[in-house]
């Protein structure tokens, strides 16, 4: 009787050590953990934004000829003022990105060579000799600009207009232009992102800075030796237009 109990435990003993080998064989394998996937954060335009720029300004102030009467008619030639001159300086801005589009705002100080002669030509009706005063028809040594941006935005370039306030030390006028810029795959200086651009500023200034307060110089009619006063006219169109192409280098902080 002992044997059979014996061989029935045995019995039943292998038979669940064999159906849990079976049920273990049929488990599924424990995979390892997928690897964690890292992306690269998405760029916005969105924070505030600090650079330099550098270019060439061209004055533009078309040629005039007045027709004087009085002691000394004949016609007064206003020559174009179409030189150049570098101009350089510093921007401080805030641009916000919503979807495709940036909103912004910008301010920037620049130094401008806008110094030059005015070569005042003057033809007598009458023979006669005429002899240009010294005088100087200059813009400020600087001028500055505070603008709103809007532009619309293709990733890591962003195209853009621009327009708002010019001013100097003596005279205010307008401004209005445009641009592009590229984000570079770059940080310096603890920036989120470096950003190059090109941009061009049509500047009107409402009058000149003429430091010769009319006179362009003398007037000796022929057969006489009393020199006779120049005056420019009263009227004369004094607005002041100043274009300046420039290239730009930003410094972005805050958002990525």
């Amino acid at each position: 009787m002992r044997k059979c109990v014996l061989s029935l435990l045995a019995g039943v003993a292998s038979v669940t050590l064999a159906a849990a080998a079976a049920s273990a064989a049929d488990l599924p394998s424990q995979a390892p953990p997928p690897a964690p996937i890292v992306t690269a954060p998405i760029f916005t335009w969105t924070g505030f934004y600090a650079g330099v720029n550098a270019g060439w300004g061209w004055r533009d102030n078309d040629s005039e000829a007045v027709v004087l009467g009085g002691a000394v008619p004949g016609t007064l030639f206003f020559p174009d003022n179409g030189d150049g001159g570098f101009t350089g300086g510093g921007q401080i801005g805030y641009n916000y990105q919503i979807g495709s589009f940036v909103i912004g705002l910008e301010a920037d100080i620049q130094w401008a060579d806008t110094d030059q002669d005015e070569d005042v030509r003057f033809v007598p009706v009458g023979a006669g000799t005429f002899v240009p005063g010294e005088f100087d028809n200059n813009l400020s040594d600087w001028f500055g600009t505070v603008r709103a941006r809007a532009g619309v935005a293709f990733d890591r370039v962003l195209i853009y207009a621009t327009g708002g306030l010019a001013y100097s030390d003596d005279t205010t006028g307008w401004v209005a232009g445009g641009g592009v810029e590229w984000a570079l795959p770059v940080n310096w200086f603890g920036s989120s992102a470096v950003t190059f651009g090109l941009e061009g500023l049509w500047l009107s200034f409402d009058e000149d800075d003429d430091d010769f307060d009319g006179f362009v110089g003398t007037f000796t009619p022929a057969g006489t030796t009393t020199p006779i006063d120049v005056i420019a006219p009263v009227g004369r169109d004094d607005d002041n237009d100043f274009f300046v192409a420039r290239a730009k280098l930003n410094f972005k902080f805050g958002t990525y």
